[in-house]
């Protein structure tokens, strides 16, 4: 056998070439500024504690991230993605197996020969090994490190989605919650005025076409506490689901007006986007294991070098198994070179090829939309802002109103028609408050996750 190793190691020194394309990063033309907003440092670079400084919204982001099942999930698919490394890797390496047991054979008696039967014992071990001479192992292994390194990315960006998703989601409770206070509190008032109005009816200062018209504004607001209720206990649900929990009650915080929000959200540099953003760094990997892939194919076009090797003992009798004519072994090298195969080896290629030319639009796709989604959500949050400011003078002007139309109606100078006017434009305005100060803070959710932010931390303790 010692005789065998030179060319053995031999060949395994030359296999240094490598078929198929090497890798080379795409050229992306990025915007020098996210349009027209300059910045050179990024909200994404603070830890999505420091956005979010709610202390019960802090303690439910930290309890999904260690109890939500999509990030299980995808810690699952990178252990997947290691093993399936590893099966890769042992692939390039030699097979080694021991052989041992008895072996016989027995013949009939035919016209010329007589019936004999002939047994022996064998002990030995087997060598096999198939040269990776064109590098075609290695783009396989190139590809399964590319396929772990996107599941790896694939978790960061399940983590940032859910960071955006229970942020959102207790927000979006917490609104609720401030529908159903102005409604429980538009509902007493109103049963109050229903009451007076009452009064008024049995004094003959008001009509019943008045008491009907409160009863109106008392029914309409009372409506409303149910149906909020209802929206309150589902979006609860959500959240406790997103927490890995069964359905159950959510603490509470600070109320949606108290929700701290920074006063600038500098966007950063567009071109760090690309590093920023896991799943632009995901649908990366995904190109590069798709242009190994190429490689993996065209090693079919070239011939396969195999080397095996057994060795051992063989004797019919076990006392002279060890002895020395016992003694067996055998070497080959075999080289197999494909002639025909009905194009199937060309048509592989090209399949890989295409697989590799899809990645890299998803790739592109990815980063555009990407954009898009900064774009976006920095003109939802700037336009929000001012939506909200505009809303807060229009319920403080429709306060008044119905503040003024009570006293007018009091004093005989308004109809009740009026008071229920003002009346039902001060609870719109209201709940249209409460709606636009969610949508501000939905507005920084979407850009903090836009632009990337929040899984860092969680990566780096990983």
């Amino acid at each position: 056998m010692r005789k065998f190793i030179g060319p053995i190691v031999c060949c395994a020194l030359i296999s240094g070439c490598m078929i198929g394309p090497n890798y080379k990063k795409p050229v992306i033309e990025t915007p020098d500024t996210y349009r027209g907003i300059a910045a050179t440092t990024s909200i994404a670079e603070q830890q999505w504690w420091e956005i979010f400084q709610d202390k019960k919204l802090q303690a439910l982001i930290h309890t999904a991230l260690l109890q939500n099942f999509d990030v299980r999930i995808a810690a699952d698919h990178i252990l997947e993605a290691k093993q399936q490394l590893n099966i890769t890797d042992s692939y390039q390496m030699p097979t080694i197996n021991a052989v041992a047991g008895p072996s016989g054979e027995r013949y009939e008696k035919i016209r010329t020969t007589n019936a004999y039967a002939w047994g022996s014992t064998q002990i030995g071990g087997t060598f096999a090994w198939q040269v990776d001479f064109w590098g075609q192992g290695r783009r396989m292994i190139e590809a399964s490190k590319a396929n772990l390194l996107g599941t790896q990315w694939a978790r960061q960006e399940v983590i940032n989605t859910l960071i955006a998703s229970v942020a959102g989601a207790y927000f979006q409770l917490r609104e609720l919650d401030m529908e159903l206070e102005i409604s429980k509190n538009t509902l007493i008032s109103r049963q109050e005025s229903l009451r007076l109005t009452r009064q008024l009816a049995d004094h003959g200062s008001a009509s019943m076409l008045d008491v009907a018209q409160a009863e109106q504004l008392v029914y309409t607001a009372s409506e409303n506490v149910p149906d909020i209720e209802r929206r309150i206990a589902q979006q609860e649900n959500l959240i406790s689901i997103l927490l890995g929990n069964n359905p159950g009650a959510i603490e509470r915080g600070l109320a949606l007006t108290q929700e701290p929000q920074p006063p600038l959200v500098p966007p950063g540099i567009p071109s760090l986007l690309l590093e920023r953003r896991p799943d632009i760094m995901q649908a990366e990997q995904q190109l590069i294991a798709m242009n190994a892939q190429i490689g993996v194919a065209e090693g079919d076009y070239f011939p396969q070098i195999n080397l095996t090797a057994s060795g051992g003992y063989q004797s019919a009798a076990l006392s002279k198994l060890f002895t020395g004519p016992s003694g067996m072994w055998d070497i080959a090298a075999a080289l197999t070179q494909p002639i025909f195969n009905a194009g199937r080896i060309h048509a592989g290629v090209k399949f890989a090829k295409a697989q590799q030319q899809e990645a890299l639009h998803q790739y592109q796709k990815t980063i555009q939309e990407a954009f898009r989604e900064v774009s976006d959500a920095l003109a939802a949050y700037t336009k929000d802002h001012e939506f909200t400011v505009q809303q807060d003078l229009l319920t403080k002007a429709a306060k008044d109103a119905a503040r003024l139309s009570g006293l007018r109606y009091k004093g005989g100078s308004a109809s009740y028609l009026e008071v229920l006017t003002s009346e039902t434009n001060y609870y719109s305005a209201q709940l249209g408050d409460a709606q636009a100060r969610l949508n501000e803070l939905q507005a920084l959710v979407d850009l903090y996750q836009a632009l990337g932010g929040g899984w860092q931390e969680n990566a780096s303790s990983t």
